[in-house]
């Protein structure tokens, strides 16, 4: 097992390199950060080149890449450099958006995967049952809402149950625009509280639609298994079907779901753009809207190297967790 993580593992490094050049080479190409400073009254031809000069932009773009990636592994990410605002370090920028996403994702996702598996498991035992037809249609129609209108729904519940608590007298609870003033402080049940009250929206408005896809990937994924002639074999020895489930099913089923999972928790946690937007959430979905419409390259870098970083290393964990689950892929 450790021989195939360290193969893995060396795999995944000259796909980031390469990966990371071309993202810089599509970045540099893309435009001039500078494009705006010619229009401005005053600037000269002289103070555009001393500028090119001091960003290092009038290199050649393998130049800069190497400049780029050294400084980067070093654990210098540059400096915003777009006009007009002020001028912030990439590393600490990048690092807290990560942070306010990854607290929205990680709990939205592992609840998304806990309860779409589950639903997914016991649809498929009960194929064609009320319930199969009740998370059928269920997550269809998550699929067939945009994820935009799902957390506007969301949200506008949020409103109208503090409108209720306030009505009854009581403080409101769900927090529907950012994270709450103040940070958590008080008892321990004045911190679950607002804990919960902030977190509970978003993080619904993003497991409704993950839930979806889960759940949709496990119940094909047990149905395959429950077909196939390992399956039938067990239950003609005689094995109870709790056991036929859990013990030979449920594993080989779980691998398709590891592989969605994989993907895509890294790039929800790379940038929930439109929820973090509806929420009023300053996460990596917001630096990414901000760094292109800025266009701002040292912190447009700064997010793709980091989401690169982030969707490899899922993959990694999604090979390995293969290698658990399938003791052949780690031999193959």
């Amino acid at each position: 097992m450790i021989r195939y993580i360290i193969r893995r593992l060396l795999i995944s490094i000259p796909i980031l390199i390469i990966g990371s050049f071309a993202c810089y080479v599509l970045v540099a190409t893309a435009g001039n950060p500078l494009a705006e400073m010619r229009f401005r009254p005053g600037v000269t031809d002289a103070d555009i080149r001393a500028a090119e000069a001091t960003l290092g932009l009038d290199k050649p773009v393998i130049v800069r890449y190497w400049n780029w990636l050294t400084d980067f592994l070093s654990g210098d990410w540059g400096q915003s450099i777009a006009l007009g605002q002020a001028k912030t370090a990439v590393f600490p920028a990048v690092t807290d958006a990560l942070w306010t996403t990854g607290r929205l994702v990680i709990g939205a996702e592992l609840l998304a995967l806990t309860l779409g598996v589950s639903v997914g498991v016991l649809a498929a035992v009960r194929q064609y049952s009320i319930f199969d037809y009740l998370a059928t249609s269920t997550a269809f129609l998550m699929f067939s809402m945009p994820i935009f209108c799902v957390a506007v729904i969301v949200k506008n519940y949020g409103i109208q149950f503090n409108n209720v608590l306030e009505s009854m007298g009581l403080d409101r609870w769900l927090t529907t625009a950012g994270p709450r003033p103040g940070g958590f402080s008080g008892s321990f049940g004045e911190v679950v509280f607002k804990y919960t009250g902030t977190f509970l929206l978003p993080t619904v408005a993003l497991m409704l639609i993950s839930f979806a896809a889960y759940s949709r990937f496990e119940r094909a994924s047990m149905l395959e298994i429950l077909h196939s002639d390992f399956v039938r074999t067990a239950r003609a020895k005689g094995i109870s079907q709790s056991r036929v489930i859990f013990r030979h099913a449920f594993r080989n089923a779980l691998i398709p779901v590891a592989t969605l999972f994989s993907l895509n928790f890294g790039a929800v946690l790379s940038g929930a753009i439109i929820t973090e937007t509806v929420f009023g959430w300053a996460g990596m979905g917001t630096l990414l809207v901000n760094s292109v419409r800025q266009f701002d390259p040292p912190m447009l870098m700064g997010w793709l190297a980091v989401t690169a970083t982030l969707i490899v290393l899922f993959n990694l964990i999604a090979d390995v967790v293969y290698g658990i689950l399938d003791p052949r892929i780690r031999l193959g």
